[in-house]
């Protein structure tokens, strides 16, 4: 039976979402507009340079912004007389070239704002870090300008002599500066004192306050909002993934001004950040009582055909159906050769991705507020938060901020504590070597106290970061260790403040009950297998998720059914078969539990359940048909005739074990022989009719060494659980 996946690029999903991401100057194609020309092409142009002249200068890059904007009013002036000049001698003053290139230059005017735009938004360090960069798309615009000026032909325009001194000028000026003059001298040598700072922490030392704050207000970081702003900038970039980016750099300057926030500025005064996270808090909140599913549904077109879940990678095969990418990779990867929609053969391979459709699934998803990342998206991500925060000033900075983190939740005030521990659960959010460290400087039992905290804020921060802090294995002994530290996170999933927090805290048992030892000892808590089973039954889906997961470890275990039993955490995953969310996972709880016959009656009882479990074999993901052929072999195996004959008189069961016996796993192959062979010793006609279908299938599979050993299987093996990798907020 397969255990429950949960995809290692989840945690991309729970930290709060970024601004929108601003792509870099200059990228990508631009068309000029066809159908302008004459006095409306030149009163669009003027309108362009207008709007640019007017943005505000930005601090970065201010010598090439200046000679931008002489070069801008110059053109802005050309184009006035120019307007001039149509009004005087009409249309027919210009020719088809001199529309053609003024059509060019509303493109280079177009770069010019979007550029200006960029560096005008850009945070301080970045606009540093990138000079080269940033003075490099000067140079390139200053080049376009001077080609589209060198082929207007201006003695067709009969300019008079004021604009002509206006086009003279303009064209010597693009063409005068030399590459050596876009780059800032001044920039240059804040950029290296910015460099310096992070080759001490490279040596263990880190710099002098003194130095550091210095330096920051040359930057224009004056404040503890100004860093926040500027640290939460450099992490957007971070995930936006641009090839040229250093990211282990861009990662070393997050860890230095996080340790600036925390060793200069005093962040505990920052309402704003107080404020921010109460109005998500009050979402939260809401959301808890709006825990419905059925509010919505995922549009057909959108579902994958196989999985029938929204497809987050849709490609299209040589049929010319479509099909999300792991579902279909599966599906030949286990050996077929046809279309699984259309039954016809497949002529290649090849998988061409559906772009037209991936782009209408994500407007759908903005439009109902998902965050729609494609699998190669996030699993990019996740390789660039990796790299920034391997190089050696990155651990180093953020090794020297834990340290003031963990005595501020000693030592500060109530005010500060809260803060402190939303840094650690951020810092613990990446990198094994930050949850090693942040845990051996004694974080756990600080955190341990916050979570009685009436302050919503420090509880929720306290229980996410012991959440991101379990992820680390020494980390989930240190964790169960600590004294009360399990109570505590049972009454934060019983009574937490906030939706986040009992989430989190269901999270929190879920990645402690991977260790095999821990999962008696976390059902023997009073309250924590009773809370589990609510939040299956009443939680948002997000919750519902964690609920079962970790009521799906705790499964496992070899004496769970009875403390299973008695805590309706069952009847709560009974229920669960009926959701599509979690009714893969509940099932395969129920397969592990169902070793008391009491069990086995409760779930074999009712048609409906067993119902809910064909279903799940005909419309779920491979490992979700697995777990329900192992629930429905469980109530077979150990229910007795009664309710083997229940089974057989199912509707369409034939056909469905018929799809499992040639498409299914392994392990559901083997277990859907086994309940045909039961279903034959019933002795019911229906089982009998059943039986003579399957022998069919049986007799072609005859050469699979794996059936012919069918007949002895009886101990209804389950997987053995795997160690999951367990989002991180």
């Amino acid at each position: 039976m397969a255990a429950p996946a949960s995809s290692p690029v989840e945690f991309l999903l729970r930290r709060p979402q970024p601004r929108q991401r601003r792509r870099p100057p200059l990228a990508g194609a631009f068309f000029a507009p066809t159908g302008l020309s004459g006095a409306p092409l030149l009163r669009a142009l003027a309108s362009l340079a207008a709007d640019v002249l007017a943005t505000p200068p930005p601090p970065s890059q201010r010598r090439n912004l200046d000679a931008l904007m002489r070069r801008l009013a110059l053109l802005s002036a050309l184009l006035d007389s120019l307007l001039l000049l149509l009004a005087d001698e009409g249309e027919a003053a210009f020719s088809d070239a001199a529309n053609l290139c003024f059509r060019e230059l509303y493109v280079v005017l177009f770069r010019a704002d979007l550029l200006v735009s960029y560096v005008a938004s850009a945070g301080r360090t970045w606009a540093l870090l990138r000079a080269p960069q940033l003075a490099a798309s000067f140079r390139d615009l200053d080049a376009e300008l001077a080609v589209v000026l060198d082929v207007l032909p201006a003695a067709s325009l009969r300019l008079s002599w004021d604009a002509a001194q206006y086009l003279d000028l303009l064209r010597a000026r693009c063409r005068r500066r030399a590459p050596a003059h876009y780059n800032d001298p001044a920039e240059a040598a804040l950029g290296d004192r910015l460099l310096a700072a992070l080759r001490h922490f490279e040596l263990g030392q880190p710099p002098d306050p003194s130095t550091l704050r210095s330096l920051l207000l040359q930057i224009g970081i004056s404040d503890a909002p100004s860093c926040r702003s500027e640290i939460e900038y450099l992490e957007e970039q971070i995930l936006s993934q641009e090839e040229d980016a250093d990211l282990p750099l861009i990662g070393g300057v997050v860890a230095l001004l996080r340790y600036c926030l925390f060793s200069l500025f005093d962040p505990s005064n920052t309402k704003a950040l107080r404020v921010w996270l109460s109005a998500g808090n009050r979402q939260r909140l809401l959301s808890w009582s709006c825990s419905d599913d059925s509010s919505f549904s995922v549009p057909k077109e959108f579902s994958c055909p196989i999985s029938l879940d929204l497809m987050r990678d849709p490609v299209v095969v040589s049929t010319g159906q479509t099909y999300d990418r792991p579902s279909i990779i599966q599906w030949i990867d286990e050996g077929h050769s046809t279309c699984p929609n259309s039954g016809q053969a497949l002529s290649d391979n090849r998988l061409v991705p559906n772009q037209a459709l991936r782009s209408l699934i994500s407007q759908w998803c903005g439009v109902h507020g998902f965050q729609f990342d494609s699998p190669e998206s996030n699993e990019g991500m996740i390789e660039c938060v990796a790299a920034s925060c391997s190089s050696k000033a990155a651990i180093e900075a953020n090794k020297a901020t834990a340290r003031i983190l963990v005595k501020t939740l000693m030592e500060g005030s109530d005010n500060a504590k809260p803060v402190a521990a939303r840094e650690i659960r951020l810092l613990a959010k990446t990198g094994k070597q930050n949850r090693a460290f942040i845990a051996e400087l004694g974080a756990i039992p600080l955190l341990c106290r916050l979570l009685l905290s009436s302050d919503w804020m420090a509880q929720e921060n306290a229980v996410t970061a012991l959440l991101n802090l379990s992820i680390y294995e020494p980390n989930k002994t240190r964790i169960m260790e600590q004294d009360n530290c399990l109570h505590l996170i049972v009454s934060v999933l019983k009574n937490g403040w906030t939706t986040e927090a009992k989430e989190n805290a269901a999270a929190t048992l879920f990645s402690l009950s991977v260790v095999h030892d821990y999962k008696k000892k976390i059902m023997n808590e009073p309250g924590a297998v009773e809370e589990l089973a609510s939040m299956l039954t009443k939680g948002t889906p997000r919750g519902k998720k964690d609920a079962v997961m970790a009521l799906f470890n705790l499964s496992t275990h070899p004496e769970s059914s009875g403390r299973m039993l008695e805590s309706s955490a069952v009847v709560a995953l009974i229920e669960s078969l009926r959701n599509d969310t979690v009714s893969e996972e509940a099932a395969g709880a129920l397969a592990l539990l169902m070793k008391q016959a009491t069990i086995v009656h409760l779930v074999g009882s009712s048609e409906t359940v067993i119902t809910s479990l064909v279903g799940l074999m005909r419309r779920g993901t491979p490992k979700g048909k697995e777990n329900a052929v192992s629930a429905l072999y469980e109530i077979c195996r150990r229910g007795g005739s009664t309710l083997v004959q229940r089974v057989a008189r199912i509707p369409g069961l034939n056909t469905v074990i018929q799809n499992i016996t040639l498409t299914g796993t392994k392990r559901a192959k083997k277990k859907a022989s086994l309940i045909v062979k039961m279903c034959q010793r019933s002795q019911m006609p229906s089982a009998l009719a059943l039986g003579s279908t399957m022998t069919v299938v049986d007799h072609s599979l005859v050469g699979n060494s794996t059936l012919r050993r069918a007949a002895s299987f009886g101990s209804g093996e389950l997987s053995n659980p795997v160690s999951i990798s367990v989002p991180v907020p």
